[in-house]
């Protein structure tokens, strides 16, 4: 292989720009806010894990204050309706974000599709060598691929790029998740709260940061009993370490 034009590839060889490439792809894919998988169903289940640790501090805090059960519904009832917002406004803002930078990305290639198209099938051509295609089997592929931009610009973007298109959702539909598992697990705490006092509700978000992580884990195809064991033990670790700096400062 031999180098190319500065101009595009940068004095580098097609499989090395093909490396960078990717790296760039994979930056892409990260999370300047956060690292909460895109879609409206992991937003849900997210949300759903994170209000249920975000209530069972709160219980905690107002239980050591010696607050009423009463007083206590309703000041998490207000602090539910703020976090409702921050939560819904997180997973659009991460969703935009993520439409952003593809948008960005779907430009630089589509430039350089128009710019570069010799560049463009070298790269193609390394990448189907990687595949296995030879000979006149590779040419018949390339030619197929350059003759159509908006499927050249897709498969760059998917195999040069590493993206995958299909994640990306409208951050409305997001938002909506997030919503959804938000007040779901608010409801469920609140309702406890108010019918079992502060034991129950302790119990009841435990059992939900279970839930949510099963759910987390479902929807990533991973192992469920392990995040599950995870998720449930830092969840009693947070609740522990608030219960007994309370403890100690009294």
């Amino acid at each position: 292989m031999t180098d190319k034009p500065a101009n595009h590839f940068q004095g580098m060889s097609v499989f090395e720009h093909l490396k960078a490439a990717r790296l760039k792809g994979t930056l892409a894919g990260g999370e300047p806010h956060g690292t909460e998988m895109p879609g409206h169903l992991a937003a849900g289940a997210d949300c759903f894990k994170e209000t249920a640790i975000a209530l069972l501090l709160g219980l905690t805090v107002l239980e050591q204050l010696d607050y009423a059960a009463v007083d206590a519904f309703f000041i998490l009832l207000f602090f539910s309706a703020g976090w409702l917002i921050w939560k819904v406004g997180r997973s659009a803002m991460l969703a935009w974000t993520r439409l952003e930078r593809l948008h960005r990305l779907i430009e630089e290639e589509r430039w350089e599709i128009e710019h570069h198209r010799e560049q463009e099938r070298e790269e193609l051509k390394e990448m189907y060598q990687i595949k296995g295609f030879s000979g006149k089997q590779l040419d018949d592929v390339i030619n197929v691929l350059m003759a159509d931009d908006n499927r050249l610009l897709r498969v760059m973007l998917e195999e040069e790029l590493g993206l995958s298109l299909a994640v990306y959702e409208h951050p409305l539909k997001q938002a909506f998740g997030a919503a959804l598992g938000t007040l779901f697990a608010g409801v469920l705490i609140l309702a406890s709260l108010f019918f079992l006092s502060y034991l129950g509700s302790v119990g009841t978000c435990l059992a939900l940061v279970m839930i949510g992580a099963y759910s987390t884990a479902k929807i990533e195809r991973n192992q469920a009993l392990p995040l599950v064991i995870w998720s449930l033990g830092i969840a009693l670790l947070s609740y522990a370490m608030t219960y007994f700096l309370f403890i100690i400062v009294k």
